[in-house]
C-alpha cells in the first residue's frame, strides 16, 4: 500500500517529495515504504525532498539520516533535497550534522549529483 509520500522512479533513482509536515506516524511509514520500494526496483539513487518542510523535530530528524543509512545498507546512495535554511540551522543546533549523507539545494542538483555517481559507476 502506498504511503502519503508518493515515490517515484526515475532511471535507476527513487524520488520521494513531501507536500506535507513529517510527523512521527508519517515518517515512519515513508521509512518502511521507501526501503520496500528500493528492495522492489533495485535502484541505485534515492532523491527525498524535503523543501516542503517548515520544521524538523529530533525524531524526524534521526529518521531521515537513518533512512539514508540503511538505502546504503541496500547499496542506494541517498541525496536530501531543498533543506531550507531554519531546517539546516535546527538540525545544527540538535546536534544534527547529517554526516555521510549527502545534500543539494535542489532537486534539479540532487538528480544531477545521482547521475554523476551512476556514470561513476558504469565505467568502475
Amino acid at each position: 500500500m502506498a504511503g502519503p509520500i508518493p515515490i517515484l522512479k526515475i532511471g535507476p533513482t527513487l524520488l520521494a517529495t513531501s507536500q506535507l509536515e513529517l510527523h512521527d506516524t508519517v515518517v515512519e511509514s515513508f521509512q518502511t515504504d521507501m526501503l520496500e520500494e528500493i528492495e522492489k526496483t533495485g535502484a541505485s539513487g534515492l532523491i527525498i525532498d524535503i523543501s516542503a518542510l517548515e520544521t524538523v523535530d529530533s525524531y524526524v530528524a534521526r529518521m531521515l539520516a537513518n533512512t539514508a543509512k540503511m538505502a546504503r545498507l541496500m547499496g542506494t546512495e541517498t541525496v536530501i533535497v531543498g533543506m531550507r535554511p531554519a531546517v539546516a540551522a535546527t538540525l545544527v543546533r540538535m546536534g544534527y550534522f547529517m554526516e555521510g549523507i549527502t545534500t543539494a539545494l535542489s532537486l534539479e542538483e540532487g538528480l544531477q549529483l545521482q547521475r554523476q555517481r551512476s556514470d561513476a559507476g558504469d565505467t568502475e
